[in-house]
């Protein structure tokens, strides 16, 4: 759970800057946080992962770009990008080199057969691009404020994302072996009356 807050600080702090700011401000505050998260996970000696770097890129590039043109459709691309360059990723690891990213990350934790581990991986890929292109709508179809997209971005695909692990959870239940040797034994005296 920790882990989950300190991933969203960011986020948060983006959220917060803009319900009492503009989006500029709310984006010089996300571009700080997340340099600041990193530095402290370097400073900590804590491990930095693959989207720890993706979601710094993307966050300087978008929000520096947002700051110095001063153009907010900059962050209001970060989103799709970001969901794309999952999406993007899990895809293509699995078709060119052959490597099923979802497998790599939960492998140890789940033993299910490789046909679902490649629906999972898709399914993943499928959706962080419909996240993607819903975060577009909301962001440029003019038939939304600022202020929803904000909303959307932080509290609407924060829904999603998690709507999808639930369901997620549900149909892996489905697929599961059960690893024999993490089985529990059977009691002592029910052995000796069998």
């Amino acid at each position: 759970m920790k882990k989950f807050l300190f991933d969203l600080f960011p986020l948060i702090l983006f959220f917060l800057a803009f319900k009492f700011s503009d989006i500029f401000t709310a984006t010089a505050v996300a571009i700080a946080a997340g340099i600041g998260q990193f530095i402290w996970l370097k400073a900590t000696g804590k491990a930095i992962e693959a989207t720890h770097w993706i979601n710094l890129s993307v966050i300087v590039v978008f929000g520096g770009a947002t700051l110095l043109f001063h153009n907010e459709a900059f962050i209001k691309w970060k989103p799709t990008v970001l969901y794309w360059l999952f999406a993007s990723i899990l895809v293509g690891g699995k078709l060119f080199f052959g490597r099923n990213l979802m497998h790599k990350l939960m492998g140890t934790k789940i033993d299910m057969p490789p046909a679902v581990w490649d629906k999972l991986n898709y399914s993943w890929a499928v959706f962080f691009f419909i996240s993607g292109a819903l975060n577009l709508y909301v962001a440029f179809s003019g038939n939304f404020t600022e202020s929803q997209w904000v909303n959307f971005k932080v509290f609407g695909l924060m829904a999603l994302l998690l709507l999808f692990v639930i369901l997620q959870s549900l149909w892996l239940g489905k697929h599961m072996k059960e690893d024999p040797s993490k089985a529990l034994p059977e009691p002592a005296d029910s052995k000796e009356h069998s």
